[in-house]
């Protein structure tokens, strides 16, 4: 695990600013505020910390106050960028090449089949995407704005929505990035119990944790390789949401350390010895 990912490398983009937004029906968003500048970052540089930051959010939501979880989450976005649910929830990131959006079970939205013009707005709510499609064929534009214009041609290689994402006017919705950071901690805490507490489990909580854990599931990633110093693998994550489901998988999988959950601070942590039972903060703070 602790070589994994060190020829590695993926692209995703963050905001200098983000603010929140109401819309008409009084849904909070949060989006880049209008002055926001954006910048390219590999996630996978620091994917530990992220992953730790995803899942403690998760873990505060219930014992914490609304104001206190929305300023966490705001805090998660202004490191790492929005999730990119747009190109995460459909069963392709490519799905403006198709003529319409084909989604698969989920929390937020019903259909499993949507038109894409209505889709994009779910995206986009305070000032629409210039979009037009027929059928397959599909055009987008954007119109005076350099710093986008040079946005989306760095990124022309990859699928269309995931250009949109990264827009000034791309949006996503407070309470679905709450459900998804309460479903992490949700896999995390099911797999920390089913082993800590294994022993005086009876046979049906197993079979309920292990239901459970089978429910945790992603669309696996594609990549390439390119010849960079040396060979590197580039992983194309087309959402912030895929990379840190699959970095999340591979820590708990891990052997050679064990994420676990401090008893004192209630927080999780990457354990590097097994006999580690309090975070690093804990200990120094004993």
């Amino acid at each position: 695990m602790k070589n994994l990912f060190k020829h590695s490398s993926s692209s995703w983009v963050r905001y200098s600013k983000y603010e929140w937004k109401k819309d008409k029906n009084n849904k909070y968003y949060i989006t880049p505020a209008p002055d926001a500048m954006p910048q390219i970052y590999d996630p996978l540089k620091d994917y530990k910390p992220m992953v730790l930051d995803a899942l403690n959010i998760g873990l505060m939501i219930r014992k914490s106050s609304k104001r206190k979880v929305r300023d966490a989450i705001m805090v998660f976005v202004s490191k790492y960028g929005l999730l990119g649910l747009m190109t995460a929830l459909p069963t392709t990131p490519k799905f403006v090449d198709y003529k319409a959006v084909y989604l698969p079970v989920n929390h937020f939205i019903r259909e499993e089949v949507m038109d894409t013009n209505r889709y994009l707005e779910l995206f986009f709510p305070f000032r629409k995407l210039d979009f037009k499609k027929k059928g397959k064929d599909a055009a987008w534009f954007i119109d005076g704005d350099n710093t986008m214009l040079a946005l989306a041609m760095t990124f022309q290689k990859e699928p269309d929505a995931q250009v949109m994402c990264f827009l000034r006017d791309y949006a996503e919705r407070y309470d679905w990035l709450v459900q998804m950071f309460q479903d992490w901690s949700f896999t995390f805490l099911s797999s920390f119990l089913f082993y800590e507490d294994y022993d005086e489990m009876e046979e049906e909580t197993r079979d309920i944790y292990r239901a459970g854990m089978a429910a945790f599931e992603g669309i696996a990633p594609e990549y390439h390789i390119e010849l960079r110093d040396r060979p590197t693998m580039v992983w194309d994550f087309h959402s912030l949401l895929l990379a840190i489901q699959m970095m999340f998988s591979f820590m708990l999988v891990d052997e050679t350390a064990t994420l676990k959950l401090c008893p004192n601070c209630y927080k999780a942590f990457f354990a590097e010895n097994e006999d580690d039972v309090y975070c690093e903060e804990c200990v120094i703070k004993e």
